[in-house]
């Protein structure tokens, strides 16, 4: 899917660009989508516990199908569609009984096209859902479970794939798009593939109102802040911070802090992490 970009006849149209529809349908299929709500950033007690968040374009959920559990039974890409809620699109799936389900879009998926998810050895060809153990090394996957039968969490936005690895001893090794190398079970299921919408990274949006549409609020830098509200802030003009490392609003440290926790029982499943251990 290119980017369009736009003619520079006024200052925000300069450097934005648009992706070039491939889509088919325009609006979702009722029975797949439900009302979504805003939060502004706040939890249950009122408070902004995520900051910069409000406003944005009216939005539906779209409910889309990461467990794939209608197993053996073929389906037909029925159409491609946009999903404002993420950023890869969704492939509308009709099964032979009538059902209808969302999934992510893999990248070359077509219209017309018959998909299967099953918990056997079948085809291994983009959009087939099928557990690691039977998928050769060395493919990409994506939307790939962390058990079986839980669904798919991980690698699921757009342009993004796993290299499975090696299997060895009921383990799967998969190479993820942090550079991290993690083993799986070999049943948890994944589909053959990299997730569609490619280009999305370089789509340029050009202005502030393109950001406002999206729900997100302007930023204040704290170092453009006093010291009473921000630990970046004073001096006179233009200042660096003034501080070995960044601080968020209330002091603690940013950017680069590590906040997974040290002992958590599925990091004997890490083989290697995205970055050196200190």
């Amino acid at each position: 899917m290119p980017v369009k970009l736009y003619q520079p006849i006024t200052p925000g149209r300069r450097h934005a660009g648009v992706l070039q529809a491939e889509l088919t349908n325009k609006r979702p299929e009722k029975r797949l989508v439900r009302g979504a709500g805003k939060s502004g950033g706040r939890n249950a007690q009122g408070k902004i516990t995520v900051r910069h968040r409000g406003g944005g374009a009216k939005r539906l959920l779209r409910l889309v199908d990461f467990k794939r559990d209608k197993f053996d039974v073929a389906a037909r890409v029925a159409a491609l569609e946009y999903d404002p809620s993420r950023t890869a699109n969704l492939a509308l799936l009709h099964y032979h009984d009538g059902d209808k389900r969302y999934v992510i879009a893999p990248e070359g998926l077509q219209v017309g096209e018959q998909v299967m998810s099953s918990q056997k050895s079948i085809e291994v060809k983009v959009g087939n859902r099928l557990p690691l153990k039977f998928v050769p090394p060395g493919m990409q996957v994506h939307d790939v479970e962390l058990s079986p039968g839980r669904g798919g969490v991980m690698v699921r936005s757009a342009g993004s794939w796993a290299t499975l690895m090696s299997l060895e001893v009921g383990q799967a090794r998969l190479k993820l798009p942090s550079g991290e190398t993690r083993s799986v079970s070999e049943m948890c299921l994944a589909t053959v593939g990299q997730v569609g919408n490619v280009d999305h990274s370089n789509v340029r949006l050009g202005k502030a109102g393109r950001m406002r549409h999206l729900g997100f609020r302007p930023t204040v830098r704290g170092k453009a802040m006093n010291p009473v509200d921000h630990p970046h802030g004073g001096g006179e003009g233009h200042n660096p911070i003034g501080m070995k490392h960044p601080k968020t609003p209330w002091g603690k440290p940013a950017l680069g802090v590590r906040t997974r926790r040290a002992h958590k029982a599925s990091n004997r499943f890490i083989i290697s992490r995205r970055r050196k251990q200190r």
